[in-house]
């Protein structure tokens, strides 16, 4: 059975986007590019809702850029690589190769998914994320924490929902960035 990881970036005080919806904060260096390609290179499937998919449809063209920094080129082959799948109820087409638009999250889907699926299986983007959460099907949460307090904007985590959380490693960057790598235990009393 696959794992269904959350994997975000956020600042301190627990933002992935700040009020204005910029997040280049949190854009990692070369070190962090590194960990994080070790962190997706199992993953098979990712699962992104609109918004998010949006974002990270920069990669499936962004190895033709000329100058592209070769751990960034590595992320574009990894991410090219897995399957996607996008929940959304406004798209029509994918922009991207091996992507599949859902009109809606089903969690008992998402189960199976997780059954059936060789490799593991991410989750992509606060919303989303929150979803999965609240239907227990996240197994680990990656987090990374940028060196930076952004005030109020697009929250990691959803604040109506409490989880219990095993940790199982953490790493510091020379940039400030640090890493968390959790267990999700939601039968435990947190």
């Amino acid at each position: 059975m696959a794992k269904l990881i959350y994997t975000t970036i956020a600042s301190l005080d627990g933002y992935v986007a700040d009020a204005d919806g910029k997040f280049g904060w949190a854009e990692p260096d070369e070190e962090v590019f590194r960990f994080v390609n070790e962190l997706e290179r199992p993953i098979g499937i990712y699962l992104f809702g609109r918004r998010m998919y949006e974002v990270m449809v920069y990669w499936e063209t962004a190895h033709t850029a000329a100058g592209l920094p070769p751990v960034e080129r590595e992320f574009a082959a990894i991410w090219r690589a897995a399957s996607k799948i996008v929940y959304s109820r406004t798209l029509t087409q994918a922009s991207s190769g091996r992507t599949t638009i859902e009109r809606e999250f089903d969690p008992a889907s998402v189960r199976r998914l997780k059954a059936e699926a060789r490799q593991d299986i991410t989750v992509g983007g606060p919303h989303l994320g929150a979803e999965a959460l609240r239907a227990g099907l996240v197994d680990e949460y990656h987090l990374l924490i940028a060196p930076v307090i952004v005030g109020a904007g697009i929250a990691a985590l959803p604040s109506d929902l409490r989880i219990g959380l095993d940790l199982l490693d953490e790493r510091r960057f020379a940039g400030g960035m640090v890493h968390l790598h959790y267990r999700i235990t939601p039968s435990s009393e947190p």
